[in-house]
C-alpha cells in the first residue's frame, strides 16, 4: 500500500519504482536514475560516468539521434540529464498523455545505446573542450586541487568531468564497457511523479522494463577515505585579477545524524545550501560570514557549500578577495568566524533563523512535479525517499548542543584544506 502517497515497489528485473500520484496538473515527470557517477570511477576511467551521459542522447535504432528532441518538443514536453558524484539521472517532464514516450525512450536507451565509434570520437572533443572552459577559471583550478588535497584515495577527489589525462586517451570500449555494467535494471530506480493511475502507470512501466535483463552483479568502486590528520594547504598562481580563498572540511553523508546539525551550521556561517541540482536560493545577507567578510569589505563576496552525499564529503566556504585587500587578512578574519563557531553556543534566535532559511530553501526547490521527481530519486540515491520526506522533521529536532557538537568534529584545524588563488 502506499505510503504517505507514495508507492515503491521492485520489479523482478531488479529495477526499483517509486510512483507518487499528484493531481494538481495534467503534467507528469519521469525519472531514471543509476547509482554510478564520479564516486564509482577508478583512475584511467575519470569522466566515464559523464561522457556516457552524452552518448545516450546519441540514439538508439528505435529513436535515432535527430528524432528525439523533436518528438519530445512537438509533445510539450522537456528532457535533460544529469552526471553527478554518486549518481547519473534521466527525465522527461510532459504532459500527462504524452508521458508514455518518455518511458518507451528510456527502457530504450537503458538496454539499446549504440555508441557509434565515430559519435564517441566527436564527443571526446565536445568534452576536452568543457573541460579546458573550465580549466580557464580561476575557482575551477583552485577547487579542483583542492578538492585532490583533501580526499587522497576517495573517488570524490576528481571532477565529474574527469580527468584531461583520461579523457585523452579512453576508448570505445571503455565507455561501452561502463554502460553494460552499470546502465542496468539491477542498478537503476525509476521515479514518477504527476498526474496518472499509480496501477495503470505501474502496469505500464513492467511492460516495458521488465524484460530488460539484470545486469551482472555490481562491485562498487569506493575506497574510504581515511581520516585527516593535519591542515593542508595549497597554492595556485594564475591569470586574472581577483584573488580567491576557499576552505573545505570533512563533513558528515547524508544518511547520518550529524548531517542536519550541519545543514544549521551552514545556514548560520554562510546562508542555507541548495540541494537541488535545478538551483533555487535565498540571499545570505545576514550570515555570520557575510557581515565579519563583506560589510568589512574584506571580500567582495562569500558563500558556503553543503553538499549532501553517500559517502562523506566536504563543506566548503568560498570568498572572493575585496581588490587592494590581502588573502592573509581575509582568512584571519574567516579563521576568527569559524573558532566562535567552535567555542560559543549559537543562541536560540540564531538556532530558529537558521532553521526557517533551511525550511525555505527545502520548499522552494520542491515546488513542481519536475523539482519532487528530483527530489524522490535523490533522497533514494542518498538512503531511502523517506530521506525526503523526514527532512523537515529531523532538521526541526536540532538542538543548540547538537549544532555545537558538530561546529567542534568538523570545523577543526586539522580537519580542513585551506586553498590560495593567487593573481600572478
Amino acid at each position: 500500500m502506499p505510503k504517505n502517497g507514495v508507492f515503491k515497489t521492485r520489479l523482478k528485473n531488479g529495477l526499483t519504482v517509486i510512483l507518487r500520484e499528484m493531481h494538481v496538473a495534467p503534467v507528469t515527470t519521469w525519472w531514471v536514475w543509476y547509482r554510478v557517477g564520479s564516486r564509482n570511477e577508478p583512475t584511467g576511467l575519470t569522466g566515464a560516468s559523464h561522457w556516457v551521459e552524452h552518448m545516450m542522447f546519441k540514439g538508439t535504432k528505435k529513436f535515432p539521434a535527430g528524432v528525439l528532441d523533436k518528438a519530445v518538443s512537438r509533445d510539450g514536453g522537456l528532457w535533460n540529464a544529469m552526471t553527478w558524484l554518486d549518481w547519473t539521472a534521466y527525465f522527461e517532464t510532459m504532459p500527462s498523455d504524452k508521458i508514455d514516450l518518455g518511458l518507451r525512450l528510456e527502457a530504450d536507451r537503458m538496454a539499446h545505446s549504440l555508441f557509434p565509434p565515430k559519435e564517441v570520437e566527436s564527443e571526446r572533443t565536445v568534452i576536452i573542450s568543457e573541460r579546458e572552459g573550465h580549466e580557464n577559471e580561476p575557482m575551477f583550478q583552485l577547487s579542483e586541487l583542492v578538492r585532490k588535497a583533501a580526499f587522497t584515495v576517495h573517488g570524490y577527489q576528481h571532477e565529474t568531468l574527469g580527468d584531461m589525462a583520461d579523457l585523452r586517451v579512453m576508448t570505445r570500449d571503455n565507455l561501452y564497457n561502463h554502460y553494460r555494467t552499470y546502465y542496468a535494471p539491477n542498478n537503476a530506480f525509476a521515479v514518477a511523479v504527476g498526474d496518472f493511475d499509480a496501477k495503470q502507470m505501474l502496469k505500464r512501466i513492467k511492460e516495458l522494463y521488465e524484460p530488460i535483463p539484470r545486469g551482472l552483479p555490481i562491485k562498487t568502486f569506493a575506497r574510504p577515505e581515511p581520516p585527516q590528520k593535519g591542515e593542508r594547504r595549497v597554492t595556485v598562481e594564475g591569470d586574472g585579477e581577483t584573488a580567491y580563498l576557499e576552505m573545505v572540511f570533512h563533513a558528515p553523508a547524508a544518511a547520518d545524524s550529524d548531517f542536519y546539525p550541519m545543514v544549521v551550521l551552514d545556514s548560520i556561517l554562510a546562508g542555507a545550501s541548495s540541494f537541488n541540482m535545478f538551483g533555487g536560493g535565498t540571499s545570505n545577507k545576514s550570515s555570520r560570514l557575510y557581515k565579519a567578510l563583506v560589510l568589512t569589505e574584506l571580500a567582495a563576496g562569500v558563500g558556503g557549500g553543503l553538499v549532501a552525499s553517500i559517502d562523506p564529503y566536504l563543506y566548503s566556504i568560498v570568498a572572493t578577495v575585496r581588490k587592494g585587500r590581502a588573502l592573509e587578512e581575509v582568512e584571519r578574519a574567516l579563521n576568527a568566524e569559524i573558532e566562535r563557531a567552535i567555542d560559543e553556543p549559537i543562541t536560540e534566535a540564531e538556532l530558529a533563523k537558521a532553521i526557517k532559511q533551511a525550511k525555505a530553501m527545502f520548499a522552494f526547490s520542491a515546488e513542481s512535479v519536475t523539482n519532487l521527481g528530483f527530489w524522490y530519486g535523490f533522497a533514494e540515491i542518498l538512503d531511502s525517499y523517506e530521506w525526503f520526506e523526514n527532512y523537515i522533521d529531523r532538521l526541526s529536532a536540532v538542538t543548540i548542543d547538537d549544532v555545537s557538537r558538530v561546529a567542534k568534529k568538523v570545523l577543526g584545524k586539522g580537519n580542513r584544506t585551506v586553498g590560495w588563488y593567487q593573481p600572478r
